[in-house]
Order: C-alpha cells, then structure tokens, then sequence
C-alpha cells in the first residue's frame, strides 16, 4: 500500500511540474544556478586575500 501512495505522490507531482512548466514562465534553473556560481567567484576574486611570498614558498616545499 505504501509503493501506490508514493507513487501516486510523484506522479502527480510530475504532472504538476509538466503543466506549470508548459502554462507559466519558469525560469531555467540551470542558467540561474550558472550565474550564481559565477557571480560568486567574480566577488570571491575580488575580496580575496593576496597570498605574500613567503606563504607561497611555504606550500611549495
């Protein structure tokens, strides 16, 4: 009994996503997640902290 309740759960859950999707403007999550990331790593080069010689000797060895 337990299998067809969350079978049923899924599947209309999918149904419900398909028709949203198709009927409003959903924005594309992948492209959204895309910025993001890149907006991070453009402010994450901007604030980060030079590394001093001596700090980079210290890792080469």
């Amino acid at each position: 009994m337990g299998l067809i309740r969350r079978s049923f759960s899924f599947m209309l859950g999918t149904l419900a996503g398909i028709y949203i999707s198709q009927n409003y403007n959903v924005p594309d999550i992948k492209k959204l997640a895309e910025t993001g990331l890149s907006l991070a790593r453009q402010i994450e080069r901007t604030h980060r902290k030079p590394r001093n010689q001596k700090e980079s000797d210290d890792v080469s060895e």
